[in-house]
């Protein structure tokens, strides 16, 4: 097969239609499976299990529609695009609220439009099963910090090994943007905990948490809020439109609090906890007692982000101010725990606060130069008083 050779299933009873958008999905890469009516269709689909389906709408006997509502009925993940004539649109209309993922009208003139909404469709659904991937995954990580708490508790190295593998990849790259992270912990477990994820396709959301205390009790904090942060995206869907962004760093801190006050742990936390839209590079992000203050460094300047908040965990019936920042070209916002300002040699917080600003300008705002420069080589680090947490947002251009 070509293509990457994925697999397409046509349904249409137009022979001419039919046989000429075959052969110039052929000649695109694509293999191509025909069917000429929904019958013998649904018996391809069973048979040779396509990537993505591509179904006229009207047809003798099953039509389009039949066939759309069997194919999900088998395989609700298939994606299927719908061909109608003009005036059919009502038809159209209802195979959207079916499940269908796009729809092209006849005649077809550029064929080039059918072979981009097959590319577009696929490229999604590709993501979508990334993310099942990654849902799967992290249920069974869950299932095993479960059956294995109490060797946790007692093997600090293999606590710390679940710990890095429950952290987002690093670097990872998003049309403009890069996000990256790195924790060294002063013990085996750490108490700070990073994590970020690109949502609906459009919005970059992360967090940078610091629990008090070290070790494993604050590691495990930072299990617990991994999970109940990923249910918040998942079942609440922070994150997933225009008000989830601008009020969702907020609404996120506050279910925290309550989560974290509830659930009787006996600690707080701070945090720093950020999305960025990606396509008009705004960004909104709350504080929650975060101390040093993300930097932020443009092309002109290297700054601090203004915004201020309470700790998380200590206070009922708080809100956190949502602020905002645009990210511009070139950009880089360094995100910082506590712990980082042990390495700086000044003694006061003021002077501490402005060497970090100057050691953020020295570099080119990457993972590597930033613990270069800080010292923070794995065999500098041993004697730590604190963990230290760096994560990078950047845009590329």
């Amino acid at each position: 097969m070509g293509n990457g050779q994925r697999k397409l299933l046509l349904i249409d009873d137009d022979t001419l239609v039919r046989e000429s958008l075959a052969a110039y999905l052929e000649d695109s890469g694509f293999y191509v499976i025909e069917a000429d009516d929904g019958a013998k269709g649904l018996a391809l689909f069973e048979k040779t299990s396509p990537d993505l389906v591509l179904s006229d709408l009207r047809m003798p006997g099953m039509d389009g529609l039949n066939v759309l509502q069997e194919i999900h009925k088998r395989d609700s993940e298939i994606p299927v695009i719908v061909i109608s004539g003009a005036g059919v649109m009502g038809d159209v209309v209802e195979a959207l609220r079916l499940g269908a993922s796009d729809y092209l009208i006849k005649p077809i003139v550029d064929m080039e439009v059918l072979v981009h909404s097959i590319d577009k469709t696929l490229e999604r659904h590709d993501l979508l099963l990334e993310n099942q991937r990654y849902r799967e995954k992290l249920e069974k990580a869950n299932r095993n910090l479960r059956d294995h708490l109490r060797v946790l508790e007692r093997d600090q190295r293999a606590g710390r090994l679940v710990q890095e593998r429950l952290l987002p990849m690093s670097p990872m790259h998003r049309l403009q943007y890069t996000a990256a992270q790195q924790i060294i912990p002063s013990l085996y477990l750490s108490g700070d905990f990073i994590d970020y994820a690109f949502l609906s396709e459009r919005y970059l959301a992360f967090y940078l948490t610091d629990v008090a205390g070290h070790g494993a009790s604050s590691a495990f904090v930072t299990v617990w809020l991994k999970h109940l942060v990923t249910r918040m995206v998942r079942d609440n869907g922070f994150f997933s439109d225009e008000s989830t962004f601008e009020e969702g760093p907020g609404w996120m801190m506050r279910e925290i609090n309550g989560a974290l006050r509830g659930g009787h742990f006996e600690t707080h936390l701070t945090c720093f906890i950020g999305v960025v839209d990606t396509h008009t590079h705004q960004m909104r992000y709350a504080v929650g007692g975060h101390l040093p203050l993300p930097v932020l460094k443009t092309e002109t300047e290297v700054r601090y982000l203004e915004g201020k908040g309470k700790p998380v965990g200590i206070f009922g019936n708080v809100e956190w101010q949502v602020f905002s920042a645009e990210f511009s070209p070139k950009s880089t916002l360094v995100v910082f725990s506590d712990g980082v300002l042990d390495t700086l040699a000044p003694s006061s917080l003021i002077e501490k606060e402005r060497a970090l600003l100057n050691v953020v300008g020295e570099t080119d705002g990457s993972i590597e130069s930033l613990s270069r420069v800080l010292g923070l080589e794995e065999s500098s680090v041993a004697n730590m008083p604190d963990d230290v947490s760096i994560l990078t947002i950047a845009r590329n251009h």
